[in-house]
């Protein structure tokens, strides 16, 4: 008489254990987990934005000093994100991102309680470091787990999920702001954290196609550098830095125009610009669609474009026009961001978690490095300075689109 196999047997390896398909319980469960995470990670993060009004007054600053509760966590996180994607090669995708979101959550409710900038600094730097661990290991996971057919919907619906929590974050916070004052707003933002942290725990599924491998810091360098010598994963990086930094830093200091002469918004209603948000979260799905019509490369140009054009109708003091010109803003941008972080997860044939952190540590250190710089110019020259140094970050990132990545041979050929 045979014996039963056993569950080890039973258990298909990884190359053969099936993906998360499209219209599967798994696959909802997988994509309300992301939208969560999603939501969570730009929330707690860009949540500050429609507050740096609110801290000039309250800690009696300057905005260049304010726009470091954002630009000072981005950059933590970016640089963590590097160590972040080796980190999960080893533990595993689902509990990197779980501790990150928990976590994140509750240093955010925490920073409702600080008694002082210097404080309230260190645990936004402290955010940065929790929240690295959930962006570059997400799009791995994605990569890995989802059918390759349905992975670009599932990349969008994350992104979607991103757009949701950078509009949410931001318009929460900025009415909790007029009703009671920073602590509230931070407060509220916190709780929201952690209540989505413990649905992305519940919901995601376990990893089935993830190979743990040993924690080797010589071959994470070596990772960075097989992407780095591949030329389309530099200029895409470099495009990254760019349409990030720009789109950040029109949404850090367009708080602080709309409040001045000659529009003289209140709080709230600056707050209620940030619905432009629901702009993005279409933009990413619908631009994966065009893209699969007309191809990447087009699309990609004529998002930059899409940017630039819409920050040209934000310098005329009209607010139909601003506002005209932040929906076309945000359009551009998350289609951008959509499709070259597709293209990274395409071009990339191995270590994609690496690949991923590099994109996404150019993305992250664009917001931090052109923000900080927008402060500097925003007290000195106003929106007119911003204008023109927007302008030259989006030109030049036209210009790579147009006359590097669109004459890119495709990988294995040149």
């Amino acid at each position: 008489m045979s014996s039963l196999p056993s569950r080890a047997a039973l258990t298909p390896a990884p190359e053969e254990a099936p993906f998360i398909l499209r219209g599967t319980p798994a696959f909802r469960r997988a994509n309300l987990a992301f939208l969560c995470a999603g939501f969570a990670t730009f929330a707690l993060l860009y949540c500050v934005q429609p507050l740096l009004p609110g801290f000039t007054g309250a800690f009696a600053i300057s905005p260049a000093t304010s726009a470091l509760s954002l630009s000072l966590p981005t950059a933590v996180m970016a640089c963590c994100m590097l160590v972040a994607s080796a980190v999960s090669e080893a533990v595993g995708r689902k509990p990197v991102m779980v501790v990150s979101v928990i976590v994140s959550g509750v240093l955010t409710l925490a920073s409702a309680f600080a008694p002082n900038w210097e404080s309230f600094l260190w645990l936004r730097v402290l955010l940065g470091v929790a929240l690295c661990g959930l962006p570059a290991v997400a799009m791995a996971y994605i990569s890995e787990e989802v059918d390759p057919t349905a992975s670009g919907f599932a990349m969008g619906l994350y992104i979607s999920g991103s757009a949701l929590g950078g509009m949410g974050g931001r318009v929460i916070a900025g009415l909790l702001l007029d009703w009671g004052g920073w602590h509230w707003a931070m407060g509220g933002m916190g709780l929201i954290g952690v209540v989505t942290a413990l649905v992305f725990w519940h919901a995601l599924p376990a990893s089935r196609h993830f190979r743990p491998r040993p924690l080797s810091w010589g071959g994470l360098a070596s990772n960075f550098v097989m992407h780095l010598r591949d030329a389309g994963l530099r200029w895409l990086f470099v495009e990254a830095f760019l349409f990030m930094g720009s789109f950040v830093t029109l949404y850090n200091y367009i708080g602080f125009r709309l409040i001045d002469p000659p529009f003289n918004l209140s709080q709230s209603a600056v707050a209620l610009v940030f619905t432009l948000y629901l702009v993005g979260i279409g933009a990413s799905t619908l631009v994966g669609g065009l893209a699969d019509r007309f191809g990447r490369r087009t699309m990609f140009w004529l998002m930059l474009l899409t940017m630039l054009a819409g920050l040209v109708l934000t310098l005329p003091p009209s607010l139909p026009l601003t506002i005209g010109g932040i929906a076309l803003m945000t359009f551009g941008f998350f289609g951008s961001h959509s499709l070259a972080s597709s293209w990274v997860g395409r071009r990339a044939q191995s270590a994609r978690a690496q690949a991923s952190s590099l994109y996404l540590f150019a993305y992250y250190m664009g917001a931090s490095v052109v923000g900080a710089l927008g402060g500097i110019v925003w007290s000195s020259f106003g929106w007119a300075g911003i204008g023109w140094m927007l302008g030259g970050t989006l030109s030049l990132a036209l210009l790579i689109a147009l006359l590097r990545l669109s004459r890119l041979p495709p990988v294995g050929h040149g």
